[in-house]
C-alpha cells in the first residue's frame, strides 16, 4: 500500500508531467502472469514502463536489473528494491546464480517481469541485438503473455552518465500481447520479439 501510494503521488505525477508521456496503444495486460519486453536507453526506461501499469498490478510486477549496479551501494539497493521491487540478476551466470533461473523462479511466484533483452542500456533509440534469455524463458514458460514496449526519448532525458533528468516528452508505443507455444527454436522467438520492439518505433511518426 504505501509503495502504491509513493508511485500514486510521487513517482507517476514525476513522470507524467514533470518528463511527460506520451502514450500509443492499448497496455493489455491478462489476468495473470506477463512478461514486457522492451528496448532500453536510459533508467527512466523502468519508470515510465511502471508509470504507464495500473497501481493495483505494481506489486505483481519485478523489473529485471543488473545485479552488478544495482547491489553495489546498500543504500541504493535498498531503495530501488522498496520502490521498484527490482529482480537483481547476474550479467555473469554461474551454475549457483543463473539468471533463468531466478527469473523462472519469480515467474513461478506468481511475479510478472519487465525484461529488457538488449541487456544494457543503449545509445540513443538503435535497438541492440536482444541477448538469447528471454527466448529460454518464453520457451520454458510458453503459457506468459509477452507484452512488446518501443520506448523513445528517454536517452535525451537521462543518458549514461548524467545524473540529473532533463524534462522532455517520451513516446511508449505499446504493442499485442504475444503468445508462444514452446515449440519455436530459440532463434524463432528471439527474432521475432526483436521485430516486434522494433516495429512499433513506425507508430511513433
Amino acid at each position: 500500500m504505501v509503495r502504491e501510494l509513493i508511485f500514486a503521488l510521487i513517482v507517476r505525477p514525476f513522470v507524467m508531467f514533470f518528463i511527460g508521456v506520451r502514450k500509443v496503444g492499448e497496455l493489455k495486460l491478462p489476468e495473470g502472469r506477463f512478461i514486457i519486453v522492451s528496448n532500453h536507453a536510459s533508467h527512466v526506461d523502468t519508470l515510465v514502463l511502471l508509470s504507464i501499469l495500473p497501481l493495483r498490478r505494481l506489486k505483481e510486477v519485478r523489473p529485471v536489473a543488473a545485479a552488478d549496479y544495482w547491489t553495489k551501494n546498500k543504500l541504493v539497493y535498498a531503495i530501488v528494491s522498496f520502490l521498484f521491487n527490482i529482480l537483481p540478476i547476474p550479467r555473469r551466470p554461474s551454475v549457483r546464480n543463473n539468471p533463468l533461473r531466478i527469473m523462472e523462479k519469480a515467474l513461478d511466484e506468481g511475479y510478472s517481469l519487465i525484461v529488457y533483452p538488449e541487456g544494457t542500456r543503449g545509445y540513443g533509440e538503435s535497438v541492440g541485438p536482444f541477448k538469447s534469455g528471454v527466448a529460454h524463458l518464453i520457451k520454458r514458460r510458453p503459457d506468459v503473455t509477452v507484452i512488446p514496449v518501443f520506448i523513445e526519448n528517454t536517452w535525451n532525458v537521462l543518458p549514461k552518465g548524467h545524473p540529473v533528468p532533463v524534462p522532455l516528452f517520451v513516446s511508449v508505443a505499446i504493442g499485442e500481447p504475444l503468445k508462444f507455444t514452446g515449440e519455436e527454436d530459440r532463434e524463432e522467438i528471439l527474432n521475432a520479439l526483436y521485430r516486434a520492439v522494433v516495429d512499433l518505433r513506425t507508430r511513433l511518426n
